[in-house]
């Protein structure tokens, strides 16, 4: 799966709930949707190669969904596309009292 398609996934989770509502990073000042949207990053490479080629690539992403409040619902449809998608993740939380929203990385290898 590319970052591009990961993207694509979002949106339609939760029957296109994020339409519009995922960005790669961070949206343009003024410009973020209404809580929950999501955004991607990807953080670092972890690629297998031999006789100077890369033949296998891995990307690690952080999926961060902002929200309101804890939501298990969304939780559940965006780990079962994950789950669907045979990507491998890990879950982290913390509330952002500043922006009084709470944020859920997912950090996946595609």
């Amino acid at each position: 799966m590319t970052l591009s398609q990961l993207k694509t996934a979002l949106e339609g989770v939760n029957s296109n709930a994020f339409k519009d509502k995922v960005a790669y990073r961070f949206f343009p000042v003024g410009g973020a949707p209404k809580l929950p949207f999501i955004c991607i990053m990807e953080t670092e490479t972890d690629n297998f190669t031999a006789d100077s080629k890369v033949y296998k690539k891995r990307q690690f992403v952080d999926v961060e969904l902002y929200a309101r409040y804890k939501d298990p619902e969304i939780e559940t449809a965006i780990e079962a596309m994950f789950d669907a998608n045979e990507i491998i993740w890990d879950k982290d939380e913390e509330y952002i009292e500043s922006e009084e929203a709470l944020r859920i990385t997912y950090e996946v290898v595609i």
